[in-house]
């Protein structure tokens, strides 16, 4: 009996089982989740045409340019916001609590307005630099505003003009604020107040910030996946994985006893890699994705098979465990890999092609096909060798043959 090789085969096992065990829960909940497990708002907009603005395909270009600026205002994490069509944008929000004040947000054409006491517009949200909300001590939030130097000017004289005369200050032709001009205001600098929030007054910034919509958008759905049945899809996914997994390993230990046994350790490896790969790639975990892992751990455990049904052949021709071994890996190689490139070049037309979950699926597709070939060929390999080299089992009955 050689004790190197046992040694090698054991702490390679254990290595493997405890790193699994200690790291795979954080590892999973660190993953960024979608709209489908984490529930959110889901919303499709569609670009409406006015005798002012007619729907283009620059117009819904920039549509969707902008409302990618209001979402990440808001700070959410992997919003997605796509075209579909000549006139309609999809926006799907993960995790919002407030899908009403999300939805008129995204919606709002934002066209900012200062009109003289005439009615005549002075100055419009283009001639804005910034926008921020603020506290405003015993009047609740405000909104103030820097204009740029050309609308600095323009201000100073709308203001010099029309001092102990009231400005309008208009959002979407509806009047905000209408104060009364004290003085002139230099420094291209004004506030506007009547926000009863500081969210109110966030909300408005916002707007402001990120420009007006070219064209008028009214939403045509709108669906909301509560938290509850995010969780639901959740609990379904991780059960239907556990039994998955549980079959597998069963069938593994029963039908290929102690290879069995090196490939389910292997697959540990891999499913640990999977994740901390989709961690690293900052990929997002969504219902099609965890599909594409299941479907991987699949694959990974066929290679296994394929090598295991090979090293059985070589072995019933008469060859020794170490050189039945050897020559399994061998020959299931070109076969392996013929497989995987092929279903590979699937998730590369998916991953070009799709949008949204279908991309997550095709990512974790990918990434399972190239970490099933490395633990299959390499891990189980390396694994199965030092047990054989280890002298201690000389039939290979126990190693399923």
């Amino acid at each position: 009996m050689r004790w190197n090789s046992m040694m090698r085969f054991l702490i390679t096992a254990l290595a493997i089982t405890g790193v699994f065990f200690y790291y795979i829960t954080p590892l999973a909940l660190s993953i960024k989740q979608g709209l489908d497990l984490q529930g959110g708002t889901h919303v499709v907009l569609e670009a409406v045409d006015t005798p002012d603005a007619p729907v283009s395909d620059d117009a819904l270009n920039r549509v969707v340019r902008i409302i990618e600026r209001r979402v990440n205002e808001l700070g959410l994490t992997e919003p997605l916001i796509q075209r579909q069509g000549s006139r309609r944008v999809i926006v799907e929000l993960p995790g919002i609590k407030d899908p009403d004040a999300a939805i008129a947000m995204l919606g709002k054409t934002a066209l900012l307005e200062f009109k003289d006491p005439s009615g005549k517009t002075a100055l419009t949200g283009k001639d804005l630099r910034d926008s921020r909300a603020q506290a405003a001590p015993g009047q609740g939030a405000q909104v103030s505003l820097e204009f740029t130097d050309e609308g600095g000017e323009v201000f100073f004289n709308l203001t010099s003009l029309n001092v102990g005369k009231t400005i309008a200050i208009l959002l979407d032709g509806q009047v905000l604020t209408a104060p009364v001009v004290n003085e002139p205001i230099r420094g291209g600098k004004a506030v506007i107040t009547g926000s009863r929030t500081i969210e109110e007054a966030e909300q408005l910034a916002i707007l402001l910030r990120s420009g007006a919509l070219p064209v008028k958008m009214q939403v045509i759905e709108n669906r909301t996946v509560g938290p509850t049945l995010g969780q639901d899809s959740k609990d379904k996914s991780a059960q239907a994985f556990v039994i998955g997994i549980a079959g597998i390993v069963i069938f593994m230990l029963a039908y290929y006893r102690l290879s069995g046994l090196v490939a389910t350790i292997a697959l540990l490896l891999y499913v640990l890699l999977l994740l901390l790969a989709m961690k690293l790639l900052q990929a997002t975990l969504t219902l099609p994705g965890i599909a594409g892992i299941i479907l991987g751990i699949g694959m990974a455990v066929d290679a296994n098979v394929l090598i295991f049904e090979r090293f059985k052949e070589e072995l019933y021709a008469g060859r020794t465990l170490r050189s039945a071994i050897d020559a399994g890996f061998s020959r299931a190689f070109a076969t392996i890999l013929d497989s995987n490139v092929t279903t590979l070049f699937v998730a590369g037309v998916l991953f070009y092609m799709g949008t949204g979950p279908v991309r997550g699926f095709a990512v974790t597709l990918a990434l399972g096909i190239v970490l099933s070939m490395f633990t299959a060929i390499t891990v189980t390999k390396f694994m199965l060798k030092s047990l054989i080299g280890s002298g201690i089992f000389k039939s290979g009955r126990i190693l399923g043959a």
